[in-house]
């Protein structure tokens, strides 16, 4: 299935090949890729170890240095061929990715290598347990999360406290957090995430609570054994590696976090957190 998954991601850098100059939103480079517009982002930073706005600009420097070297155009045409608008900004780009402006990069001919064009980031296969099975629908009451996904555990904390207060901490059979945006794409400043509990049996909502379903379906569960700093590369490998070899697409919900346990209790190195990442049927 690795093939499927390099063909998706090839279509996506021969449509930003073919009109450089283009926009290039992520919703049209899903659509292209064939992948859900929700993770479609993650799956291409994870796969070839590069954001899609820093691909649309490798691409478009890289054509824009290879006319640059072979023919005579100005340079500001070049630049506006490849997405700049003016001299400046194609200036400023092209001496970031060369070290040297675009009218310095001609002079120097074929004395200046070239990038290459696109390689995959690999791994092992097995290095995370995954299962895949049926998940009922889940609801969680929790508070709303507004922020960067690091200081998630301050909304945790708000939670576990307001829990406490209502009484309902016995009830608790699992701490959950969702993730509703992709930290590559949004700025930290604008995530939005819940930090939600799912609790025993039915309850009113407390003060200040929200409820969150999340639906039932298809999920590859990826079992995390170790710290929290783990999760980056753990997701990496998820969306990277097994998503890559396996059989299965995600579909457009988001993915989530469940904590087996807490470390209120339990030592960095024990901790376990199951993700859940939905597919298609």
């Amino acid at each position: 299935m690795r093939d499927n998954y390099h063909k998706r991601i090839e279509r996506v850098h021969a449509a930003i090949h073919a009109n450089p100059a283009a926009e290039h939103s992520l919703d049209d480079l899903a659509d292209i890729a064939a992948l859900s517009r929700f993770h479609f982002h993650r799956v291409f930073t994870a796969m070839t170890g590069e954001t899609v706005a820093e691909a649309v600009r490798r691409i478009r420097l890289k054509r824009a240095a290879m006319l640059l070297r072979r023919g005579v155009t100005p340079v500001a045409d070049v630049g506006r061929e490849h997405g700049y608008a003016n001299a400046g900004s194609f200036s400023r780009a092209f001496r970031a990715a060369y070290g040297m402006t675009p009218s310095q990069f001609r002079r120097a001919g074929a004395g200046v290598a070239m990038p290459a064009y696109l390689s995959y980031k690999l791994g092992d296969i097995d290095m995370y347990p995954v299962t895949i099975g049926h998940e009922p629908e889940r609801t969680l009451v929790g508070i709303e999360h507004k922020g960067p996904y690091t200081q998630m555990g301050r909304s945790f904390g708000a939670l576990s406290e307001g829990l406490c207060k209502a009484g309902l901490w016995p009830r608790v059979e699992a701490m959950t957090a969702v993730y509703r945006a992709d930290p590559a794409v949004v700025a930290p400043a604008d995530l939005r995430g819940f930090a939600g509990a799912w609790i025993d049996g039915d309850l009113g909502l407390p003060d200040g609570f929200k409820r969150l379903t999340l639906s039932a379906g298809r999920f590859a569960k990826m079992r995390l054994t170790g710290p929290y700093t783990g999760l980056p590369a753990a997701y990496d490998w998820l969306f990277g590696t097994w998503l890559a070899q396996s059989d299965e697409a995600p579909r457009d919900d988001p993915h989530y976090e469940i904590y087996v346990n807490s470390p209120m209790d339990t030592a960095p190195e024990g901790l376990t957190t199951d993700i859940y990442l939905p597919l298609r049927d």
